[in-house]
């Protein structure tokens, strides 16, 4: 019988996990592997979807049902023009929670959780937060700036308590957060639980390349930078020469490059031309890029699977929050969970403690 302390919060009686603790959807790094460990180390282990085609995708959640009899999710694309399909592989396979990366659309909402689905969109300001719960999203998940990946600028600490004042649905904090300090402190302002994606990248459990993890292990405080060169958007990456050279990049070379993966992307996902044009159309529509940034946007799926899959960090891109400067093991997701769970309680027992 575990000794591992439980906390009970809306995140957990939501989605029946047992720690109020998420591994986000990362793209090519939260693969069938990581989600299952992840699930089975009583968290909620999130599957990235947005890198799979829908076959793949199918087959991934069939492989983590295998894996593992507890709850998990799936990350989606809400501007892909297959996100109904999608959201029915969900419904058909008994998927417990379906994240966004961007506000589904309210039918879409109301669809999956007229199943038992629990929508958690990823937001990055209260209006937003305010938007989607308004559509019926369930609960909220924001990161800060400090995480890594696409992410804006206000940190953790503003941006937290910032949403918990707008909405009244259950807020899960991401951005900056890799040990118990950090769940006893979320669970302080208020948030329903944490989610992390570098602390989990670096774990024994991660398909990730060892070579690739001990890289990232290598890295300072100072070691990520935000950058809108690798596809118009703020993202934040390891600092390694490659990215110091696309800093650098001119047009030309970036048009060429641009071109080379946009094909290759192509091949890998087997969509035809014209779905490629009418989701890069949803995107501008939608009125968050521009079609340059679309354009630019196709770099990323291969830039990320050069260096997290191929383990070519000459020539990928190594998304990572800034806690990698504080990380220095490769613990299970089952010793990363009960470390951070028993941590957590010891602080909130001590502050208790501290109470006159």
């Amino acid at each position: 019988m575990s000794t591992t302390p439980t906390f009970r919060t809306p995140l957990t009686e939501l989605t029946g996990v047992e720690h109020p603790i998420v591994q986000t959807g990362m793209g090519w790094v939260a693969g069938p592997r990581l989600v299952s460990a992840t699930a089975n180390a009583g968290a909620l282990g999130i599957l990235a979807s947005a890198t799979m085609t829908l076959d793949e995708l199918e087959k991934a959640i069939v492989e983590v049902k295998s894996r593992t009899d507890k709850p998990f999710g799936v990350n989606l694309r809400a501007d892909a023009s297959d996100a109904p399909d999608r959201c029915r592989l969900l419904i058909d396979h008994g998927v417990k929670v379906a994240s966004f990366a961007l506000a589904p659309k309210p039918e879409l909402i109301s669809k999956l959780k007229e199943h038992g689905i629990v929508v958690m969109p990823s937001i990055g300001a209260a209006k937003h937060a305010k938007k989607v719960a308004s559509w019926g999203a369930d609960m909220v998940m924001i990161q800060g700036g400090e995480g890594g990946g696409h992410t804006g600028a206000v940190p953790t600490t503003l941006l937290l308590p910032s949403v918990l004042d707008a909405v009244d649905i259950p807020v899960v904090a991401a951005g900056g957060f890799f040990d118990g300090r950090g769940l006893a402190a979320a669970m302080s302002y208020g948030a329903a639980g944490i989610g992390m994606g570098t602390r989990f990248l670096l774990t024994a459990d991660s398909a990730v390349p060892e070579e690739v993890r001990q890289r990232y292990l290598s890295f300072g405080l100072d070691g990520t930078v935000v950058t809108t060169k690798a596809d118009g958007m703020p993202h934040r990456l390891l600092r390694t020469e490659f990215i110091d050279t696309l800093e650098k990049e001119g047009i030309t070379a970036k048009l060429a490059r641009t071109i080379k993966r946009t094909r290759q992307f192509k091949e890998m996902s087997g969509l035809p031309w014209k779905t490629l044009v009418k989701d890069g159309r949803t995107m501008v529509h939608g009125g968050d890029r521009t079609w340059a940034e679309v354009v630019l946007a196709a770099n990323t799926p291969m830039l990320l699977r050069a260096g997290l899959v191929e383990g070519d960090t000459d020539a990928g891109m190594l998304s990572s929050g800034q806690v990698v400067g504080l990380l220095d093991d490769l613990p299970t997701c089952e010793e990363l969970v009960d470390r951070i769970v028993s941590q957590a309680a010891e602080r909130l027992k001590h502050l208790d403690a501290a109470r006159v």
